[in-house]
C-alpha cells in the first residue's frame, strides 16, 4: 500500500494501474478490482504513483 510520509509517496497505489490510449495518445487510470476506467489523463504524461499495466 502507497504511504504518505513526509508530504511525499512512497510506493505505488496498488487498486489502480494506468495504461496509454494509443488512439488518444493520453493515459487511463483503471481500477484493477473491477476493471471500470476511472479517470483520463487531460494534461499529458503518466498519474502520479499508479503501476503501468503490462
Amino acid at each position: 500500500m502507497a504511504v504518505n510520509r513526509n508530504n511525499t509517496r512512497v510506493g505505488f497505489i496498488r487498486e489502480r494501474s494506468q495504461m496509454k490510449n494509443k488512439k488518444i495518445g493520453l493515459y487511463i487510470k483503471r481500477d484493477t478490482s473491477s476493471g471500470k476506467f476511472m479517470d483520463v489523463k487531460t494534461t499529458g504524461g503518466k498519474f502520479k504513483s499508479v503501476r503501468k499495466e503490462k
